[in-house]
């Protein structure tokens, strides 16, 4: 039996579209780690809820509760049929201590999820709507972004959870992303978005920043 597969049959959930793991506010004592699916990471901002991320394979969430003792600071729902480790405290600490390879990936996964605030200010940033959306699905692509056979990368976020994240209407952000379908860098998918080419995605970025930057109409 692979390793994948003992975890499962040991702390291994399985978890339908819409079900809610825990709710901002509430107590933790849990964190989650995805084996496949999706989880939709969301938070209330002056009574509206906001996405903050959806989560796919290989990511963890929940941990902050095991580890300041404070309640749940956002929601977690699931986004797509899930398979999720669910780790209590002691069973978190026990596989840190005892496996360099997981402390290692939770010091850089925690990391990079200190440095998203910051990478969200840079979109926002963007006077240009067509510059906003192609760094935010970049930087979704580059984080939560499922890498395939082909060399393309879904992406499980739809133009409306995209348009939230680089702060949007979404009918700006879907006129973007039909400009991008045009150029085949992406195309729509069932649950999210494909970006068939990354380098090219890159490149009309640098594009509009240099044409920004020199001050071209």
């Amino acid at each position: 039996m692979a390793e994948s597969d003992q975890l499962f049959a040991r702390f291994g959930r399985d978890c339908d579209p819409g079900e809610v793991l825990f709710r901002e506010g509430d107590a933790g004592e849990t964190m989650y780690v995805i084996q496949s699916g999706a989880v939709r990471i969301t938070k209330t901002v002056k009574g509206e809820e906001k996405t903050l991320a959806i989560l796919g394979p290989g990511e963890f969430f929940g941990e902050m509760a095991i580890l300041n003792a404070k309640p749940r600071g956002a929601t977690a729902v699931v986004e797509e049929r899930a398979r999720v480790l669910v780790l209590g405290a002691r069973t978190f600490e026990q596989m840190v201590v005892s496996n360099a390879e997981i402390a290692v990936r939770m010091i850089k996964k925690l990391a990079r999820r200190l440095d998203s605030p910051n990478e969200r200010i840079e979109v926002l940033m963007h006077r240009d709507p067509k510059a906003r959306v192609i760094l935010g699905l970049s930087r979704e692509a580059e984080t939560i972004g499922e890498p395939q056979p082909d060399g393309s990368v879904r992406v499980p976020m739809g133009s409306a959870e995209l348009a939230e994240q680089v702060g949007l209407s979404e009918k700006e952000t879907a006129e973007v992303l039909k400009r991008l379908e045009r150029l085949r860098i992406v195309e729509p998918a069932e649950g999210g978005l494909v970006v068939t080419q990354v380098a090219r995605l890159e490149e009309f970025y640098a594009f509009l920043e240099m044409r920004e930057k020199f001050g071209e109409a």
